[in-house]
């Protein structure tokens, strides 16, 4: 089923908002939308109104509903306190940043990392739309099925994003192979050149717990970090509610 046009713009330009430091003015987010100012302002009414966003003199802002549903979702996700103790004793014990990753409903997602806001983070929170190429990716999609895994492959192909990355469907199913035989995946410089990431899955089999570092950091410590993160994994971290 397609999505409406003006339910998509709509979710463009609050997507817009958040993304900007400070409040963007209509006028703004009408050029960066293709649209007519009218339009903006038709589309906001209802975000403004629902408390998703707020209109100040300088412009839209997040507004007062956001927190409740980022709290829902830390919830559905299974992120709490334990959690967020988990991720920094990580980040402590590897020297990197850690990351956790979700798969649902077709989409992998980074849901929280010790790096959120960091400069040169190279896995934000979001959905992440290059998962074949990150360690965290290779751990999910090796946990799927063939036939769901050629359905997500079918969707979000095999983009290459630098020299390393798989593209080859062939390689990539026996890379999938290697990591299900070690229980562990790594991923150097095929998202983005200057990083490497290593990630185990976690018991229930939909999410993965990783770390990010320089690439020439990482020279010697794959076993190292490897048994930091597989050792947090056992440790175990509190299963998402469906």
């Amino acid at each position: 089923m397609s999505v409406p046009h003006s339910v998509d713009r709509a979710l463009d330009l609050l997507e817009a908002v958040a993304r900007s430091a400070r409040p963007v003015p209509a006028k703004s987010l009408a050029r960066e939308a293709g649209c007519a100012l009218s339009t903006v302002y038709h589309l906001m009414g209802p975000l403004v109104a629902r408390g998703h966003v707020d209109r100040t003199p300088q412009g839209y802002v997040l507004g007062p509903r956001v927190p409740a549903l980022y709290r829902s979702f830390r919830r559905h996700t299974g992120l709490d306190e334990e959690t967020y103790g988990m991720l920094h004793a990580v980040r402590r014990l590897a020297g990197a940043h850690a990351y956790l990753s979700t798969r649902r409903g077709g989409r992998i997602a980074v849901v929280d990392s010790t790096a959120s806001g960091c400069e040169g983070d190279p896995f934000e929170v979001g959905v992440d739309r290059g998962a074949h190429a990150t360690a965290h990716g290779k751990v999910l999609l090796a946990s799927l099925d063939r036939t769901a895994r050629r359905r997500y492959l079918d969707e979000h192909g095999l983009p290459r994003l630098t020299e390393h990355t798989i593209t080859n469907p062939d390689r990539f199913e026996a890379e999938l192979r290697r990591v299900r035989t070690a229980g562990v995946a790594v991923s150097v410089g095929e998202t983005d050149p200057a990083y490497t990431c290593v990630a185990v899955p976690l018991a229930d089999g939909a999410r993965a717990l990783s770390v990010s570092l320089p690439t020439e950091r990482f020279r010697g410590r794959r076993g190292e970090l490897a048994r930091v993160l597989s050792r947090a994994a056992r440790h175990g971290i509190p299963a998402a509610s469906e």
